[in-house]
């Protein structure tokens, strides 16, 4: 009788088995119809560009700063480029001024005088050779002077320009870093294990 029982349990067990191998087959799984779709919140913030910041700057100077959201830097770059601007020109008017004299007193022509017109000439006697001779060796100082001036006011506008640009992508660099103002340092007993051995010590934190 229980021989007949377990017979019957075997037979039954196959054929669950078959039914279940049969359904399987009738009904692949085709992975290539899967379709992973992954959705990206509405609100989810874009990361910031260091390049958009200096290409920004480079367009236009103080845009990187106002995609940085460092409005109050946007005055100083404007009042760097301003206050360059101003002693550029005022270098390159003294240059000139001075060069239309040097060149007047130099060529020769009684006509050309508008060295006459600057305050120094008052301190020298220009119908003597010898202060005449200092009144031009002054002048072609004075010019080279104001010239220096003006181009290396032009490239230092030149290093500022740059200067903006590096400053927006470095301030783009930290847009997203995480600056907590929780400065502290925890600790707590801790047990561990040397060559199998017990050690016991001290679990240091610091949080910044």
């Amino acid at each position: 009788m229980n021989s007949i029982k377990k017979t019957s349990l075997q037979n039954i067990f196959i054929i669950l088995i078959l039914l279940l191998a049969t359904n399987l087959k009738g009904q692949p799984i085709n992975v290539s119809d899967t379709i992973i779709k992954i959705e990206v919140p509405e609100n989810a913030e874009e990361i910031h560009s260091p390049t958009k910041a200096a290409v920004y700057s480079a367009i236009l100077p103080g845009l990187g700063q106002a995609y940085n959201k460092k409005y109050w830097k946007i005055p100083l770059v404007y009042a760097g480029f301003a206050t360059l601007g101003y002693f550029i020109g005022w270098n390159n008017k003294n240059y000139k001024v001075l060069k239309l004299a040097y060149s007047d007193l130099t060529d020769g022509d009684p006509n050309t005088n508008s060295y006459l017109d600057l305050d120094a000439a008052k301190y020298y006697d220009l119908d003597n050779e010898s202060e005449r001779n200092q009144f031009e060796n002054g002048l072609n100082k004075q010019q080279n002077y104001y010239r220096r001036n003006r181009d290396l006011l032009i490239i230092s506008t030149a290093g500022f320009y740059a200067l903006n640009i590096i400053d927006a992508s470095v301030d783009a660099h930290l847009f997203d870093f995480d600056i907590s103002e929780d400065l502290s340092f925890n600790w707590q007993p801790a047990m561990g294990s040397v060559d199998e051995q017990l050690v016991y010590g001290f679990n240091c934190t610091f949080n910044f």
